[in-house]
């Protein structure tokens, strides 16, 4: 088994635009790039549902993903320091009786 090919967001957008704006066929330009039809076909969507941010790289984040991550973020701190806080309210509870 080889190593899935990386391509660059700027090499992938070029590739969408031979078959959108040059109206090559998916399955030519696969095979003279060497990947599969589905690969240009998921591209094409990911960009027209995302405009420029649809590849945004190796280990980074679409905005609108990294504002998401965020806000899990902070609702699991605000999880944990609850908790924190209902032990607390025990234990004291507990001293006064």
């Amino acid at each position: 088994m080889g190593r899935r090919k990386r391509f660059e967001p700027e090499y992938k957008k070029e590739v969408i635009k031979l078959v959108t704006e040059r109206g090559m066929k998916i399955s030519d330009v696969a095979k003279d790039i060497g990947v599969s039809d589905t690969s240009i076909r998921r591209w094409i969507k990911a960009y027209s549902e995302h405009g420029k941010n649809a590849f945004p790289g190796k280990g980074n984040l679409r905005p609108e993903d990294e504002e998401f991550r965020k806000l899990k973020k902070v609702i699991a701190d605000l999880k944990e320091e609850n908790d924190i806080l209902k032990k607390a309210m025990r234990i004291f509870s507990r001293d006064v009786k």
